[in-house]
């Protein structure tokens, strides 16, 4: 397996958890996402949208974080990464594309990048839209984590694909919101816990990546 990513992007972030979680083999290649690398070949030739991950399998290219998580449990379904009942399922899922589709979209570099290019917003601006969609997003993800009552981890006692995407969107908030501030969100910091003390989310941390940058 080959990963195209970016050590700070959180989507390929959340790839690495789950192969991690997964006991893959995998190699790393890097995509520089500030410099521009994911919009020009020989990229483009195996994603048109220039977005990382992709994920390459015996012949077949992979894009979307998700649709390759899904891939992976399909492909290698122990550890489970999604509950063995419909309703946990949903729930899961729910908690996974709160984050992934309503607050890290609004948040991600091609986004900072238009609003600082040709809309011209001001570094204390772009600082204001990004912390407002944080404090939206995690408003309702901690109401969403006290019902039903989980576990040590968003769903249960076992991490899922709900903790897989919140650890990365974590890791950003912490660069726009100070450690006093992150209490808000006193389950999202348990959960955030939680996983970091397993190695499959501390190895996939941005600065454990080859191409990690100081």
């Amino acid at each position: 397996m080959k990963l195209y990513g970016y050590f700070r992007s959180s989507a390929a972030f959340r790839v690495r958890i789950a192969l991690n979680l997964k006991n893959f083999a995998y190699k790393q290649i890097p995509v520089h996402l500030r410099r521009g690398e994911q919009s020009k070949e020989p990229f483009l030739a195996l994603n048109p949208q220039g977005l990382v991950p992709a994920l390459e399998d015996a012949g077949r290219l992979l894009t979307q974080s998700l649709a390759i998580i899904e891939y992976l449990e399909e492909t290698r379904p122990i550890p489970p990464l999604l509950p063995p009942d419909p309703a946990g399922r949903a729930r899961v899922r729910a908690l996974a594309l709160a984050v992934a589709c309503d607050i890290h979209p609004l948040n991600n570099l091609r986004v900072l990048n238009y609003l600082k290019g040709p809309l011209a917003l001001t570094a204390a601006q772009e600082t204001a839209w990004y912390r407002h969609w944080i404090k939206t997003g995690f408003d309702a993800f901690e109401k969403m984590l006290a019902d039903p009552a989980p576990g040590a981890f968003c769903h249960g006692s076992r991490p899922t694909l709900a903790d897989i995407c919140l650890v990365p969107q974590v890791f950003n908030a912490q660069r726009y919101y100070s450690a006093d501030e992150m209490k808000a969100w006193p389950r999202i910091g348990a959960v955030f816990i939680a996983c970091m003390a397993l190695p499959a989310f501390d190895l996939a941390q941005p600065s454990n990546q080859p191409d990690a940058e100081a």
